[in-house]
């Protein structure tokens, strides 16, 4: 899928003091990443906190990322969790006609084998109307999808068409890289190898600091596909302090960080999740206003 290669972000959802969901400071995050370059938006993402959004307020930031966005660019919907049967039933109920793809994370707590995680995914491929990214991110979930899982997906059901690959080891992307389809995409997880998971023969990266840095990020992306490893790495290298510290204290209180710096949207975060302190803060206002030119 051409529109899956380059550039994802991971939207944020953004709260006020209060915090209740601040419209326009997410209408202005979708204008701020459009406008920067990128190639795809990734909507209810665990970087949405969508853990602690109702199902009323998941449908308002579906319904205005859409509304915002106005066909700009491919929409991917992550619709992800532990209980199959009700992830299912979603795939069968929703509208997906805004969406090109979704994305749905390998389940987590129940740590189910990798008989398991095939089964779970076989039932939400056979139920998808849509092409599936699969997520894989065993620092969240506690278990590893193990690429001989993903390829066997991959060869089983031609609308798995993709993995959102967030193991941080590189030489388990390079492992889906070789031995994968040739039409299926392994999408960076982790920002702070994307570059050299691309320069592998990935297909880009679903990222978070891609919405706070957009043109940046995204044009080193397209560098790193067209193999102009030089003039990447500058970015990367640039770029890589910023990348430790938005995780330094948890997704997404960095990036959130982030736009309140670029004065986008406030850095609210809901329960149990928490601010950044001041020291990290002071430090990411430092490298925002740094940046600007």
């Amino acid at each position: 899928m051409q529109s899956l290669i380059g550039t994802g972000v991971a939207l944020v959802t953004p709260f006020k003091k209060d915090f209740s969901i601040d419209i326009e400071a997410l209408q202005r995050i979708v204008n701020f990443s459009i406008d920067g370059g990128v190639e795809y938006l990734v909507v209810m993402g665990t970087t949405a906190e969508n853990a602690t959004l109702t199902q009323a307020e998941k449908e308002l930031v579906i319904t205005t990322v859409i509304d915002t966005n106005k066909g700009r660019l491919p929409l991917v919907l992550g619709v992800g969790g532990n209980n199959t049967m009700q992830i299912v039933e979603e795939l069968k109920t929703r509208d997906f006609s805004a969406f090109e793809a979704i994305l749905s994370v390998s389940p987590y707590y129940n740590k189910p084998t990798q008989e398991g995680i095939y089964q779970h995914f076989k039932a939400i491929a056979e139920a998808s109307p849509i092409p599936v990214i699969l997520y894989n991110v065993p620092g969240r979930t506690s278990s590893n999808m193990l690429p001989s899982t993903v390829i066997r997906l991959a060869n089983d059901f031609k609308n798995v068409v993709a993995i959102k690959e967030a193991a941080g080891d590189i030489v388990q992307a390079m492992q889906l890289i070789k031995n994968a389809p040739k039409e299926f995409l392994v999408i960076s997880g982790d920002d702070m190898i994307a570059l050299p998971i691309v320069l592998a023969g990935g297909a880009g990266v679903i990222s978070v600091i891609g919405q706070g840095f957009p043109k940046e990020f995204s044009e080193m992306i397209r560098l790193g596909l067209n193999k102009k490893v030089n003039e990447a790495f500058k970015t990367q290298y640039f770029l890589s302090d910023c990348i430790d510290m938005i995780f330094e204290q948890g997704n997404p209180a960095g990036i959130k960080q982030v736009f309140q710096a670029l004065g986008i949207a406030d850095n609210t975060v809901r329960l149990p999740l928490v601010t950044v302190d001041d020291s990290l803060a002071q430090r990411l206002s430092e490298f925002v206003k740094n940046s600007i030119k």
